[in-house]
């Protein structure tokens, strides 16, 4: 069974979108939802997945989008990263090259 939720959250005056275990083809339109709500008032939109340990190439598509979506409006959208196979997915991918990711939700606050 897939996790739909996708809470939206607050954290040092950015937005969190916090993900589930697993992003694929069943939960990715929620999690486009999640960040256009995230990214309307906000000017930083960070991606909690660590606890993600798999995204399919649907999950992938929406954060791409969501990254160029961030980038024409001149606002930025972060990653948070820990699985090392969500890890070797952005890698092998050449996606991990689009996104500022790091190793916590504090150090996103860190870099603002």
């Amino acid at each position: 069974m897939s996790e739909t939720s996708f809470p939206v959250t607050e954290h040092c005056g950015q937005a969190v979108v916090t993900t589930p275990a697993e992003i694929d083809m069943r939960n990715a339109d929620s999690l486009r939802e999640a960040l256009l709500a995230a990214a309307a008032g906000h000017e930083s939109v960070v991606v909690d997945m660590s606890g993600t340990e798999f995204c399919d190439s649907t999950g992938l598509s929406v954060l791409v989008e969501a990254k160029k979506r961030a980038d024409a409006d001149g606002h930025r959208l972060r990653l948070v990263v820990r699985a090392a196979a969500l890890q070797r997915i952005l890698l092998v991918t050449g996606f991990g090259r689009m996104f500022q990711i790091y190793d916590s939700l504090d150090e996103t606050v860190e870099t603002a």
